[in-house]
Formats: C-alpha cells, sequence, structure tokens
C-alpha cells in the first residue's frame, strides 16, 4: 500500500518527495541544503546531472510503500520514462530541515 506524500513523517523528507513527484526543480532545490550530496547504488553522483536525468528530464515519481528510521528510510516504487518502473531504497541525512545528503539505489 502506498503511503500518500502528505503523510510521511519527516518534514524535510516530505518537501524533498513531494518536490520529485510534482516535477518542480525550484522546490526540490529549496528542500535542500547548499552542499547536498548523493549517491546512486553505492556510488557518488553529481547531484544536479542526475536529478535532471533520473528524475525532472524523465518525469520521474515516486510511490513510497514504506519508511523506517523515523522516515528517514524509505523503499518506494520510482519510475520514470527512461527505465520504467523499479523498486528504490531511499536513506536521507537531514540537516537544519534540509535534505544535505540522500542515496538511492535498488532495493
Amino acid at each position: 500500500m502506498t503511503i500518500p506524500v502528505d503523510k510521511l513523517s519527516q518534514p524535510a523528507v516530505r518537501t524533498l518527495v513531494a518536490a520529485i513527484n510534482a516535477g518542480d526543480r525550484e522546490a526540490f532545490a529549496a528542500a535542500l541544503t547548499p552542499d547536498a550530496t548523493m549517491s546512486d547504488d553505492g556510488s557518488d553522483r553529481d547531484l544536479a546531472e542526475w536529478t535532471d536525468r533520473e528524475i525532472f528530464s524523465s518525469r520521474g515519481r515516486m510511490d513510497v510503500q514504506t519508511e523506517k528510521d523515523g522516515g528517514l528510510a524509505l523503499v518506494a516504487n520510482f519510475r520514470n520514462d527512461t527505465w520504467g518502473e523499479m523498486r528504490t531504497a531511499w536513506r536521507f541525512t537531514v540537516d537544519g530541515g534540509k535534505v544535505s545528503r540522500f542515496d538511492t539505489g535498488q532495493a
């Protein structure tokens, strides 16, 4: 069963996921710290390049299935126009009310 975005426990993660699902680059950037970083399948990636390719240019969307660790760990069905749908794990670090890092990969 999908967890509605507005029911996610962690406010910063909720804001980030809502921005992803809305395709809202400005809200996404505003949800991150200025020095935010990320990894995909265990490899650090360029955040701007990765999010443009995997989320915004390919209409990425997350349907959250589970959350743990106070909302900092999610399992979601992620889909985009490039790869289709896949089960993914997401782990977030939040500093000062914004996401400073996220790690994602296939679950």
